[in-house]
């Protein structure tokens, strides 16, 4: 069973005390970490004592909390254990998923119209494998070869044995994490970032040695060199091109610096292209990041094509491969058939499909940018680059608190510290322009109406978000 310690979760609860009664702050702040998977169920939490003193609140305070996350089911008692968390088997009617609820806590975009005619295709033509064992490790050759003519045609000549296909990008992220490292290596990541590769590194035993990204300045270079040289981690995963959530993405002479860094101190590095094509300003044609040296790429159509598709890809060297095959059958035995096929169907037209989405993200990205400065003027509403969300700035730090009073208005959105290392980020909210014309006004609406009862307590001031400021 983890535990987390009472130092680990009282960076997490910064800013917890904005307002109202305090042990009622408490438990929302807490049911909301548990909510966005920033606490895991199963996790131990602190004991009552321990967290209050490091909230420099009496041990009251905590226990009526405790007791109040027991009562609708987000805290168990084990004799022994202490309390732990879990996510009840009934949602309070308060924060549950219900039908009339907007979910914009996933960036995604709805299905292609193509799909379902690659669907069709892909059904037709499944009779030809029905006599193989179905159990692929690395891919259908078709699918390999249409993949590494499209790396080739990128700037980046690929042989169809430098190709996995897997279950999606997340599936790749994991599987490379657990190939590559030993438990208490160091692995470098960006913060902020993708939160399930975050947890996929943890989950590999990884020490995370973070580096700022930021909209308005993008990497932090010199913190970049510093983490490589002082730690040598052995692992580095980045979103070099369109980054999630920023939307940011390097220069052909910063992706050399990095990349010469890590051949000089023997780290690995994994660079998620999942969204890589989806840059809105500018042809969206940036050479892959392994063009300008020795890298693990991973890609997908989730991000792309559609999220129920779930078929990404890793490009490496053939003995990455070798190794990355050899550790697979832990974990599964390959990648469905038929999706493979819907795939290979769809990557003859996949730059039309890119074109017809960049044009769909760049009228909703427009469309948000003046829907938050029409409505929410104070918030720092930066230009993304690319991708599906904008990376907001809040002012304050009650992007936890924001995010709460956004349920009771029927709008669920993930606070900004599910993408940041240690509980950063309370100043920011990732807000996706991936969704329609209507859903986008109804979040704006939402996100204004919650704003406005967050803002009838005192706001705490941006210099009391510690984490924030060395992030």
């Amino acid at each position: 069973m983890s535990s987390l310690s009472a130092r680990q979760l009282a960076l997490q609860l910064m800013g917890w005390r904005a307002s109202g009664v305090a042990y009622a702050a408490l438990a929302d702040r807490i049911r909301l970490l548990i909510l966005d998977g920033r606490i895991a169920s199963g996790t131990r939490l602190p004991a009552e004592r321990e967290l209050a003193a490091h909230l420099e609140v009496s041990r009251t305070t905590v226990a009526a909390a405790y007791a109040d996350l027991r009562k609708i089911g987000y805290l168990v008692s084990v004799r022994g254990s202490g309390s732990i968390a879990q996510l009840p088997f009934t949602v309070p009617v308060a924060i549950e998923p219900q039908p009339g609820f907007l979910d914009l806590s996933k960036a995604t975009m709805p299905a292609i119209p193509e799909v379902l005619a690659a669907a069709r295709l892909a059904a037709e033509q499944l009779p030809a494998y029905l006599g193989d064992s179905g159990f692929d490790l690395v891919g259908l050759p078709i699918l390999r070869q249409a993949l590494a003519d499209r790396y080739t045609a990128r700037g980046l000549p690929t042989d169809p044995d430098q190709i996995m296909v897997t279950l999606g990008a997340q599936h790749a992220i994991a599987l490379i994490a657990r190939t590559i490292l030993a438990r208490g290596d160091r692995a470098l990541i960006e913060n902020p970032t993708y939160p399930h590769a975050l947890d996929s590194l943890r989950a590999a035993g990884a020490r995370i040695a973070p580096v700022s990204v930021s909209t308005d300045e993008g990497w932090d270079m010199v913190a970049m060199e510093q983490v490589i040289q002082r730690t040598s981690p052995s692992l580095g995963y980045l979103m070099p091109d369109v980054h999630n959530p920023t939307g940011r993405s390097m220069t052909d002479e910063q992706k050399q610096h990095v990349l010469g860094l890590a051949a000089r101190h023997g780290t690995t590095l994994i660079a998620d292209e999942t969204m890589a094509e989806l840059a809105l300003d500018g042809d969206g044609g940036a050479l892959p990041f392994a063009a300008h040296g020795a890298a693990i790429l991973v890609g997908s159509v989730g991000k792309t094509v559609w999220g129920g598709v779930r078929i990404g890809w890793i490009r490496a060297d053939r003995t990455v491969i070798q190794r990355l095959v050899r550790a697979r059958f832990s974990g599964d035995l390959g990648t469905p058939t038929l999706e493979q096929l819907v795939v290979a169907n769809l990557l003859p037209d996949f730059d039309a499909i890119l074109e017809s989405r960049r044009a769909y993200l760049r009228a909703g990205r427009a469309r948000l940018e003046t829907l938050l400065r029409d409505r929410l003027p104070d918030w720092h509403v930066p230009h993304a680059g690319g991708g599906l969300t904008a990376w907001v700035g809040l002012g304050h730090p009650v992007s936890s608190q924001l995010a709460l009073a956004a349920r009771n208005e029927g709008l669920i959105i993930a606070a900004g510290p599910r993408f940041g290392v240690d509980g950063a980020f309370e100043r920011f909210l990732r807000v996706p322009f991936s969704y329609s014309a209507d859903e986008t006004e109804r979040a704006v609406d939402a996100l204004a109406a919650a704003w406005a009862v967050v803002a009838r307590h005192p706001m705490p001031e941006t210099s009391a978000d510690l984490t924030a400021s060395v992030v």
